[in-house]
């Protein structure tokens, strides 16, 4: 069966917001994900980057559905969707990295849409495929809470990777991407949908389909955007899947020197300060 994932995780992909008190609103990319529960039940499960459910306060956010008529024409159907009970948390988030994940009540179409957990890379599938530096990827998102359409449809972004190497996960959990990063932008998947990619080396070409990680952070320099964005591996987000199944995890906090900015439209906390080195801004 073919598939074409660039069409797929576009139907995949929700805006999630929630307004705050000051009149202004926090908006985050999210992403669905189909897996099986601990009793072998089906789930649909919404991934984002963990800051964007930090910084709602509120029980409730908005999650974008979409919905097709019978004529072939789209209307964008956001729904409610509870992420706390009173003061705990509904969502799981990864102990060391900005992934978080929570089940969801989809609508069919929904649920239909969400994307098989095999399409997740694992460490051996940049080893593969060779992946490297200057290999493109695409990612979609909601910058700065804009929609492609008045569907509420993603919008679809292209960069390239700009850091070396990129496994395995565990030495490099996070790798960069050379594109403008905006607000909004947060929770997006990065993905490669190439369907006739020449293997380095040979004249022999491939079909390379899969999710590398999710769009977490964005790069900032004594005040200046560089317009570099950060990527979580895929690896994070199914370690974040199988802590549905566990005890929450806590979190770990990180020190270090070069400023990181969590891209998410309208908040005003502090930016978490992360560790770099010369290889691995990020890491």
């Amino acid at each position: 069966m073919v598939y074409d994932l660039s069409v797929d995780l576009i139907q995949a992909t929700v805006q999630l917001e929630q307004p705050l008190k000051d009149g202004s609103r926090t908006v985050g990319t999210g992403f669905l994900i189909a897996d099986i529960d601990a009793d072998g039940r089906p789930r649909t499960i919404l991934i984002t980057a963990a800051h964007v459910f930090d910084r709602m306060p509120a029980f409730s956010a908005r999650i974008g559905y979409r919905i097709q008529a019978k004529d072939g024409a789209w209307r964008y159907d956001p729904q409610t969707l509870k992420i706390r009970d009173g003061d705990h948390p509904l969502w799981v988030k990864h102990a060391g990295r900005d992934v978080a994940a929570i089940v969801v009540e989809a609508p069919p179409e929904f649920a239909r849409a969400a994307i098989p957990l095999a399409w997740l890379a694992k460490d051996e599938t940049f080893s593969d495929y060779k992946l490297g530096p200057g290999d493109e990827m695409m990612a979609l998102g909601f910058p700065r809470g804009l929609s492609a359409n008045p569907a509420g449809f993603p919008i679809l972004r292209s960069g390239r990777v700009a850091s070396y190497p990129l496994a395995p996960a565990t030495a490099f959990p996070t790798f960069l991407m050379d594109f403008s990063v905006f607000p909004g932008n947060s929770g997006g998947p990065v993905f490669m949908a190439q369907g006739a990619r020449r293997r380095p080396g040979s004249t022999e070409s491939q079909e390379v389909q899969f999710i590398a990680g999710i769009l977490t952070q964005q790069v900032e320099l004594s005040g200046e955007r560089l317009e570099i964005g950060i990527v979580t591996h895929a690896k994070y987000i199914r370690e974040t899947i199988g802590l549905l199944d566990q005890p929450p995890a806590l979190t770990v906090a990180a020190a270090g020197r070069t400023r990181i900015e969590p891209v998410v439209e309208g908040a005003t906390a502090a930016s978490a300060a992360v560790s770099a080195s010369a290889m691995g801004v990020g890491r």
